[in-house]
């Protein structure tokens, strides 16, 4: 990684940047050649659109309203989405996933507590059609032969590989996880075992503190391994009580908005941003990230690579 001018905060990764396309939406690269793809978390327990969480009942209508909203959001900026759907039992994530299916033609991520969930889950969108759509949300860690055997036998080829390595916590941990240690097999070889051929790199974030520590590692694996990479702040944002209690709903969108914007100048090509519903707060901060960070990018030889970039988006 270089920084060719020396006076501007400009990143250049020397490793070539791959870039995946998944249900039309270009994922990867330099910084400022694509639009950073953002992800909204939608049917989470506890999300005000579901009712039952076990069997799948909720607000269809408001949730039509959300993903209309988004996709309008999308179109204004320039940044595409994903939305990451959430479930904790196979019957709820089935009803889920139908409904997705039939009001927006975006990628989804396929995000269950354990395999026995997201399995079957994702074997129902592949019987549906959906398999160019649909991506695994997690091979982890905690990874099995089973789940790999099963996901290479569905013929899933795009999943997040979630970076967190328990036995070491700092960025390095990351890329120890993924290349592998000495008795242990590393996330990537267990994706490509699973067939997956579009791995998209969360480098975990599990407290507000620990979001450097993934920003870093999102420069550390982009640098080294030139995969598509991004994290969740979500993960740690929404949970921030003291933020809210303090600075009120106007301090906690600041920081949401922040940390999703210190997120892309680490060089990431995804953000896991949160609720869906915050999307009105996460999507200009981040257009207007992206956008700048293009910009400067020209003085790298690097330019956006689409029409859509949000640098020809939000300034015009």
């Amino acid at each position: 990684m270089k920084n060719p001018t020396g006076d501007l905060p400009v990143i250049k990764f020397e490793k070539e940047q791959k870039v995946f396309d998944i249900a039309g939406i270009k994922i990867g690269g330099q910084p400022g050649e694509y639009p950073t793809v953002l992800i909204a978390s939608i049917f989470y327990e506890k999300h005000s659109l579901v009712q039952d969480p076990n069997k799948g009942i909720f607000d269809q209508t408001q949730t039509e309203t959300q993903i209309k909203a988004l996709e309008e959001l999308s179109n204004k900026t320039g940044n595409p989405f994903i939305l990451d759907v959430v479930g904790i039992t196979v019957d709820a994530f089935i009803k889920y996933i139908d409904f997705i299916a039939n009001v927006t033609k975006a990628p989804f991520l396929v995000d269950g507590p354990s395999p026995d969930v997201r399995i079957p889950a994702i074997k129902h969108a592949f019987e549906i059609g959906l398999d160019d759509r649909a991506i695994y949300n997690s091979i982890d860690y905690n990874v099995k032969g089973s789940e790999i055997s099963t996901l290479k036998e569905i013929g899933v080829k795009s999943s997040v590989i979630l970076a967190f390595n328990p036995q070491n916590v700092w960025p390095e941990g990351r890329l120890e996880i993924l290349r592998g240690v000495p008795g242990k097999i590393g996330l990537l070889e267990a994706a490509t075992e699973a067939g997956i051929e579009k791995p998209l790199i969360d480098t975990a974030v599990l407290d507000v503190p620990s979001i450097g520590l993934a920003l870093d590692a999102i420069t550390l694996v982009k640098n080294e391994m030139g995969l598509p990479t991004g994290c969740a702040t979500s993960n740690a944002i929404t949970t921030w009580k003291k933020v809210k209690r303090e600075f009120s709903l106007t301090g906690y969108d600041a920081c949401t908005a922040s940390a999703g914007v210190m997120t892309l100048t680490a060089g990431a090509n995804f953000l896991l941003y949160g609720p869906i519903e915050l999307a009105n707060r996460v999507f200009p901060a981040c257009a207007m990230a992206d956008a700048l960070i293009a910009y400067a990018g020209r003085r790298s030889g690097i330019k956006p690579k689409v029409s859509t970039h949000p640098l020809f988006k939000i300034f015009r």
